[in-house]
């Protein structure tokens, strides 16, 4: 009789279990968009006012398939297309922010005492490129406020389009100063972007390379911000803020991008860096600058391979490059270069073998076909304690308890409840309920105000004042599990695979803390990552606050994983031996912002705090202690709001690195700063 390998069976069940929980969750995620694309057009007042139209349509339309049988009669369908308000110049944005006389005069003079004059190299690959695009480009580079810069181009286009060339020596006849530094070749045929850039770099000289399209638009003080950054920062890898505009006006914004400084999880799933990247040629050691299988995501995986390379990546917060939205650019339509999907999965499944992944799996999400969620391979099955405190309320707690059980499909955990003053008969009862019923193995109550020990409704210990800290603190004292999960008792798991969606990131080397998506009953966002610095307070504030479920977020960061300075303690994974080491929860924040301060301090051993949306819970935020708003509550947030401020001042007047500096800190919607 053959013998069975228990373990491996097991494995191989844990492994098909996995697969469905995350099959099931992409089905919820499925159902709960279309039912927001149903919702979105019922409610559209076009929708709502034509209803007596579509009515008489159809009753029309019935009597011609009766008539006909149910022949080849067609309805004439007659398509409505409605022109996005295009966005105009936003004050201290666009044009307004190009550099006046005097302005080009200070900068030319400052640019000329930099310690380090380095060259930077331009690349434009040119193919086909319409008149009005290539003068555009070519004038961006040639009002450049520094001076040192060497524009690369290699020309692919066809016969039909010999003006390219013409324009070229156009512009180099002018002077000898720009013959040399616009260096020009004709290709023998049309490679591709990626033979066609990599071209441009053969007959460069710089010591920094900056990629640059040929449809594109450089702000005139770009070079100089950058080589002001290279000589205060010794910087070898940089990037810009960036727009897209209309075809032909700079100030006809399409979308604005404002990027986090760099975020590695951001940039796995979604190339936010872009344009406009400048790196030292050191970075390449003799690599091509783009890969040929990548093209259309070429510089998705470009800026993966260098950046992993660089030894100092600065983001320079300031709108310095403008993207030409048209037809055929990827910028207006993913879709003319539907190619770009593929290669950009391939860029980033690339990446994450190099850095020893394997088994993952790379998904287009509801925000974009090339914004991504990466689902990471859980190694082995750790044991999770999911920390709880509770105090009265029973309502709450069997609804989360409850809703943990039913629908967890991870079932290697426990639960520790710390019981901190309870006098409430029902939730009382329904703590006997839970140390006597069918789950009685794997959850564990202890009394806080018995420094832990197990709970006894009949031996009470005297109340202690309330705090959060304390109370989670000797629940992690008393957990078993290799990570802890610290779970508010007013929360309602919504997606099966709530635990592995937050385990597959905690389980990482370079992470510690990790954050799921919370919302309000009314299914209004509560929780997406932490800004420091955000709120009245400029303590700490929620992004995306009260914005719908369905909202993908600004430039869909509710829709990928991201790092972030820090997330809620109502729901958050961190390995037990960090959450030891930086040395628990902080005391002296006996109710607020000690999940914050948590994180700054896991972030300051070295570690990425995470949050993924992908972890969703309902957040009955405030049921079971109350509103901070009034009062000695009130009081008590203002006298912990200053204590952090004090302990973290240098930390936020630095910023939050994750949070554009153009965003301003009163609102949590990603509005602007108002400009003076």
């Amino acid at each position: 009789m053959e013998e069975i390998n228990y373990q491996e069976e097991y494995e191989k069940e844990r492994v098909k279990s996995a697969y469905l929980a995350d099959r099931v969750a992409q089905l919820e995620d499925q159902v709960d968009d279309l039912e927001f694309k149903l919702n979105r057009i019922k409610n559209n007042p076009l929708w709502k006012a034509s209803g007596p139209a579509r009515s008489a349509y159809h009753f029309v339309q019935r009597q011609v398939d009766r008539v006909r049988n149910q022949g080849d009669a067609k309805g004439v369908v007659k398509k409505i297309q409605y022109k996005i308000r295009e966005k105009q110049a936003v004050k201290g944005y666009g044009t307004a922010s190009f550099p006046d006389e005097a302005e080009r005069a200070r900068q030319m003079q400052e640019s000329a005492s930099f310690e380090r004059q380095v060259l930077i190299s331009i690349l434009v690959p040119l193919y086909n490129t319409p008149r009005n695009y290539l003068k555009d480009m070519i004038d961006s580079v040639v009002n450049q406020t520094y001076p040192n810069w060497q524009l690369c181009l290699a020309d692919g286009s066809d016969a039909e389009h010999a003006y390219v060339h013409d324009i070229v020596e156009e512009y180099r006849s002018r002077d000898d100063n720009l013959r040399e530094r616009i260096v020009y070749t004709k290709l023998e045929k049309n490679g591709g972007i990626s033979a066609n850039t990599n071209a441009c770099l053969a007959i460069s000289t710089g010591e920094f390379i900056a990629p640059f399209d040929h449809d594109d638009y450089l702000h005139p003080s770009v070079l100089y911000e950058y080589v002001k950054v290279i000589n205060e920062q010794d910087a070898d890898y940089l990037y810009c803020d960036e727009t897209t505009f209309r075809d032909t006006d700079l100030n006809k914004f399409v979308t604005i991008h404002f990027k986090p400084d760099y975020a590695i999880d951001n940039l796995r799933a979604n190339n936010y860096i872009c344009h406009l990247s400048c790196f030292a040629r050191t970075l390449l050691e003799g690599e091509d600058l783009y890969r040929s299988e990548f093209d259309g995501s070429q510089d998705h995986d470009m800026i993966l391979r260098l950046t992993d390379k660089a030894r100092k990546i600065v983001h320079v917060p300031k709108l310095l490059y403008y993207w030409r939205s048209h037809s055929g650019s990827t910028a207006g339509n993913i879709a003319a270069k539907t190619y770009a999907i593929d290669a950009a999965k391939g860029a980033v499944a690339d990446h994450l073998r190099r850095h020893g992944y394997k088994n993952f799996k790379i998904t287009s999400t509801r925000a974009f076909e090339t914004i991504f969620k990466i689902t990471y391979e859980i190694i082995g099955n750790p044991k999770v304690s999911i920390v709880i405190p509770s105090r009265d309320h029973e309502e709450d707690l069997r609804r989360c308890i409850t809703s943990i059980l039913d629908k967890s499909t991870y079932d290697n955990f426990e639960i520790i409840i710390v019981e901190n003053g309870t006098s409430e008969e029902a939730a009382l009862r329904y703590y006997s309920e839970l140390l006597s019923g069918p789950y009685k193995d794997r959850i564990r109550i202890i009394d806080a105000d018995r420094d832990g020990a197990d709970f006894d409704p009949a031996v009470r210990g005297a109340a202690q004042p309330f705090n959060y800290s304390r109370i989670n603190n000797l629940g992690v004292q008393k957990a078993s599990g290799e990570y802890i999960l610290l779970l508010n008792n007013d929360t309602q798991v919504i997606s099966v695979n709530w635990i592995e969606e937050l385990l597959m990131y905690a389980q990482r080397p370079d992470v510690a803390a990790v954050g799921g998506k919370l919302y309000y009953p009314d299914k209004t966002i509560q929780h997406a990552g932490i800004v420091i610095g955000l709120g009245a307070h400029r303590t700490a504030g929620h992004t995306h606050y009260r914005q719908r479920r369905e909202n993908l977020g600004y430039m869909g960061r509710l829709c990928y994983a991201q790092n972030v300075s820090a997330v809620t303690g109502a729901c958050l994974m961190v390995k037990k031996a960090l959450f030891e080491e930086a040395g628990g929860l902080d005391e002296s924040f006996a109710v607020s912002l000690n999940d914050v301060d948590l994180c700054l301090k896991l972030r300051e051993m070295g570690y990425l705090n995470v949050f993924t949306p992908f972890s969703e819970l309902f957040h009955y935020e405030s049921v079971s202690r109350g509103l901070d708003d009034a009062g000695e509550k009130a009081q008590r947030y203002n006298e912990e709001s200053e204590h952090f401020r004090t302990k973290w001042k240098e930390v936020l007047e630095k910023g939050d690195p994750y949070y554009n500096p153009n965003f301003t800190l009163d609102r949590s919607d990603y509005s602007l700063k108002v400009q003076d």
